[in-house]
């Protein structure tokens, strides 16, 4: 191939590597918008949940399922307040890190694995840390369902995007703990009893394995937003061997002349 033939071939080539490496999940993963997490039990509790975020800027949509937990308190449906925590190791604790011997990992306890409050899963109202122990805005019951957008502050966003950020669910059936656990206070709110606030169920969020189109829907299967990158590929595919013709063609041409 002459010179002339190189030149005319160049240019659509590097145009079609360009889309290429422009082309999401090609060059490198897009930055995930979509985390999960699996609430594993805690201090003796038999319960389990599952969480998902899908993040959208700083605004959080938050969808979690819990069962299994503690059902009532005084009498009443038992509210379980719950968590984002950051800041920490980005785990659950385990029973190792309970030091004064009493059968439990306390709030406190279990600090140095997941960290400070970043958000309040509250079911209302605010959603700061300031709304960590108020009982009247956590969901309630041995099953719920949660379902809220709230807005995460940098610290927060942070912590979820190194993948550090973990999900707490607190209160403990006091059944189910050591007769001197049972006459313990909560260290956060003295008037209640330890279990109250305690953590019963556990995970770090992920970064998930779905993948979401800026400014869209959240991916739900086979929703609209299936088969946008297949389509894509198939453009960028469709522009190289465009690329590909016109090149081959200029270089007959050139062969001609030469």
């Amino acid at each position: 191939m002459n010179k002339k033939a190189v030149l005319l071939l160049a240019p659509p080539l590097a145009l079609g590597a360009a889309v290429l490496l422009a082309m999401p999940g090609q060059a490198g993963a897009a930055t995930a918008s979509s985390y999960q997490a699996t609430l594993k039990a805690l201090n003796h509790s038999t319960g389990s949940g599952n969480v998902s975020l899908q993040l959208n800027g700083n605004k959080a949509t938050i969808v979690e399922n819990v069962t299994g937990i503690a059902a009532t308190f005084g009498g009443k449906p038992y509210p379980h307040v719950q968590h984002i925590h950051i800041g920490g190791a980005g785990m659950c604790p385990t029973a190792s890190a309970d030091k004064n011997g009493d059968g439990v990992v306390s709030t406190t306890e279990g600090g140095p694995a997941y960290g400070p409050i970043g958000a309040t899963l509250s079911t209302s109202g605010d959603s700061s840390p300031k709304a960590a122990t108020v009982l009247t805005v956590a969901p309630s019951g041995a099953s719920f369902s949660y379902s809220r957008t709230i807005t995460l502050d940098s610290k927060t966003m942070a912590s979820l995007t190194s993948g550090k950020a973990v999900v707490v669910v607190h209160g403990l059936d006091p059944a189910t703990l050591s007769k001197k656990a049972q006459g313990e206070k909560s260290e956060l709110v003295p008037s209640l009893p330890l279990a109250a606030t305690s953590p019963v169920l556990c995970g770090t969020l992920v970064a998930s394995q779905m993948s979401q189109v800026p400014g869209g829907a959240a991916a739900t299967g086979g929703g609209s937003t299936s088969g946008i990158e297949d389509e894509a590929l198939l453009l960028a595919g469709g522009g190289l061997l465009l690329a590909a013709g016109g090149a081959l063609v200029a270089r007959r041409r050139v062969s001609r002349q030469s």
